[in-house]
């Protein structure tokens, strides 16, 4: 997911987004401590997704705060 994508999403669709991230996340955790996990790279990829999205959250915060 780009970083474009992110800012052009609502705050609703962010935190959704989020949490579906965080399950994927859960889930390939688990698969690779089973030794099922067959792109070890998504489980990166996916964390970096999360670091994004809270990025643009705490960056509308911030913007809410300062007006």
């Amino acid at each position: 997911m780009k970083i474009k994508e992110i800012v052009e999403m609502s705050t609703d669709e962010l935190l959704t987004k989020k949490r579906d991230l965080r399950q994927e996340s859960l889930h390939l955790r688990l698969q690779q401590q089973s030794g099922q996990l067959e792109q070890p790279s998504r489980l990166r990829l996916v964390r970096r997704d999360v670091a994004r999205i809270e990025t643009v959250l705490s960056q509308r915060a911030k913007a809410v705060v300062q007006k």
